[in-house]
Protein backbone atom coordinates (compact mmCIF):
# COMPACT_ATOMS: atom_id res chain seq x y z
CA UNK A 1 0.00 0.00 0.00
CA UNK A 2 1.28 3.86 -0.78
CA UNK A 3 -0.23 6.89 0.97
CA UNK A 4 -0.06 10.05 -0.76
CA UNK A 5 -0.89 13.23 0.35
CA UNK A 6 -0.51 16.52 -2.10
CA UNK A 7 0.21 20.13 -0.22
CA UNK A 8 1.09 23.46 -2.22
CA UNK A 9 -2.16 24.71 -4.12
CA UNK A 10 -3.42 27.61 -3.79
CA UNK A 11 -4.51 30.49 -5.68
CA UNK A 12 -2.37 32.45 -8.02
CA UNK A 13 -2.35 34.93 -10.60
CA UNK A 14 -1.20 34.60 -14.16
CA UNK A 15 2.72 34.74 -14.20
CA UNK A 16 3.11 33.16 -10.89
CA UNK A 17 4.67 29.95 -9.37
CA UNK A 18 3.56 27.70 -6.94
CA UNK A 19 5.33 24.57 -5.86
CA UNK A 20 3.26 21.28 -5.71
CA UNK A 21 4.22 18.32 -2.90
CA UNK A 22 3.69 14.89 -2.98
CA UNK A 23 4.44 13.20 0.46
CA UNK A 24 4.63 9.28 0.42
CA UNK A 25 4.47 6.33 2.53
CA UNK A 26 3.97 2.91 3.06
CA UNK A 27 5.91 1.09 0.13
CA UNK A 28 9.97 2.21 -0.56
CA UNK A 29 9.36 5.24 -2.51
CA UNK A 30 12.39 4.68 -4.83
CA UNK A 31 11.15 1.51 -5.60
CA UNK A 32 8.45 3.01 -8.38
CA UNK A 33 7.93 5.73 -11.15
CA UNK A 34 5.66 8.65 -10.08
CA UNK A 35 3.71 11.57 -11.98
CA UNK A 36 1.46 14.31 -11.66
CA UNK A 37 -2.24 14.66 -12.78
CA UNK A 38 -4.70 17.25 -13.28
CA UNK A 39 -8.79 17.47 -14.12
CA UNK A 40 -9.97 21.23 -15.15
CA UNK A 41 -13.82 20.92 -14.43
CA UNK A 42 -15.77 19.26 -17.15
CA UNK A 43 -12.57 17.51 -18.30
CA UNK A 44 -10.91 14.36 -18.24
CA UNK A 45 -7.47 14.03 -16.24
CA UNK A 46 -4.65 14.21 -18.02
CA UNK A 47 -0.82 13.36 -17.40
CA UNK A 48 1.11 16.77 -16.42
CA UNK A 49 4.40 14.71 -15.92
CA UNK A 50 5.90 12.05 -15.02
CA UNK A 51 9.59 10.72 -13.42
CA UNK A 52 11.71 7.55 -13.47
CA UNK A 53 12.03 5.91 -10.06
CA UNK A 54 15.56 7.47 -9.67
CA UNK A 55 14.63 10.78 -11.33
CA UNK A 56 16.97 10.18 -14.33
CA UNK A 57 14.05 10.18 -17.07
CA UNK A 58 11.28 12.65 -17.27
CA UNK A 59 7.94 13.58 -19.56
CA UNK A 60 6.10 16.47 -19.70
CA UNK A 61 2.58 17.42 -21.58
CA UNK A 62 3.21 19.59 -24.14
CA UNK A 63 1.63 22.25 -22.62
CA UNK A 64 3.45 22.80 -19.76
CA UNK A 65 6.45 22.13 -21.39
CA UNK A 66 9.66 24.63 -20.60
CA UNK A 67 7.25 25.87 -17.25
CA UNK A 68 6.85 22.86 -15.25
CA UNK A 69 9.48 20.97 -13.71
CA UNK A 70 8.82 17.43 -12.06
CA UNK A 71 11.43 16.26 -9.08
CA UNK A 72 11.97 13.90 -6.42
CA UNK A 73 13.73 13.23 -3.50
CA UNK A 74 14.13 9.68 -2.22
CA UNK A 75 15.57 10.13 1.19
CA UNK A 76 12.65 12.46 1.78
CA UNK A 77 9.77 10.24 0.19
CA UNK A 78 8.31 13.41 -1.35
CA UNK A 79 7.55 14.03 -5.40
CA UNK A 80 7.83 17.81 -6.50
CA UNK A 81 5.78 20.05 -9.17
CA UNK A 82 7.75 23.71 -9.65
CA UNK A 83 5.07 25.50 -11.74
CA UNK A 84 6.40 28.78 -13.35
CA UNK A 85 4.98 31.33 -15.56
CA UNK A 86 1.39 30.03 -15.08
CA UNK A 87 -1.30 30.56 -16.92
CA UNK A 88 -5.42 30.56 -16.35
CA UNK A 89 -5.74 27.27 -18.31
CA UNK A 90 -3.53 25.32 -16.06
CA UNK A 91 -6.61 25.52 -12.97
CA UNK A 92 -7.33 22.54 -12.17
CA UNK A 93 -7.19 19.84 -9.44
CA UNK A 94 -3.76 18.86 -9.29
CA UNK A 95 -2.84 14.67 -8.32
CA UNK A 96 0.03 12.99 -8.09
CA UNK A 97 0.01 9.15 -8.43
CA UNK A 98 2.34 6.25 -8.04
CA UNK A 99 2.70 3.89 -11.05
CA UNK A 100 2.95 0.07 -10.35
CA UNK A 101 6.55 0.06 -11.63
CA UNK A 102 10.10 1.77 -11.69
CA UNK A 103 9.58 3.46 -15.45
CA UNK A 104 7.74 6.47 -16.22
CA UNK A 105 4.06 5.91 -17.78
CA UNK A 106 1.89 8.48 -19.10
CA UNK A 107 -0.47 5.37 -18.93
CA UNK A 108 -3.40 6.51 -16.24
CA UNK A 109 -4.44 2.54 -15.66
CA UNK A 110 -1.00 2.08 -15.06
CA UNK A 111 -1.02 4.13 -11.60
CA UNK A 112 -2.44 2.07 -8.93
CA UNK A 113 -2.43 4.83 -6.12
CA UNK A 114 -3.30 8.13 -6.10
CA UNK A 115 -3.46 11.13 -3.76
CA UNK A 116 -6.74 13.15 -2.74
CA UNK A 117 -5.79 16.69 -5.12
CA UNK A 118 -5.19 19.93 -4.40
CA UNK A 119 -6.66 23.16 -6.36
CA UNK A 120 -4.60 25.11 -8.23
CA UNK A 121 -6.00 28.24 -9.23
CA UNK A 122 -4.87 30.91 -11.90
CA UNK A 123 -6.57 34.30 -11.89
CA UNK A 124 -6.01 36.27 -14.95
Amino acid sequence: QVQLVESGGGLVQAGGSLRLSCAASGRTFSSYAMGWFRQAPGKERDVVATINWNGDSTYYADSVKGRFTISRDNAKNTLYLQMNSLKPEDTAVYYCAAARGRVRTVQTGEYGYWGQGTQVTVSS
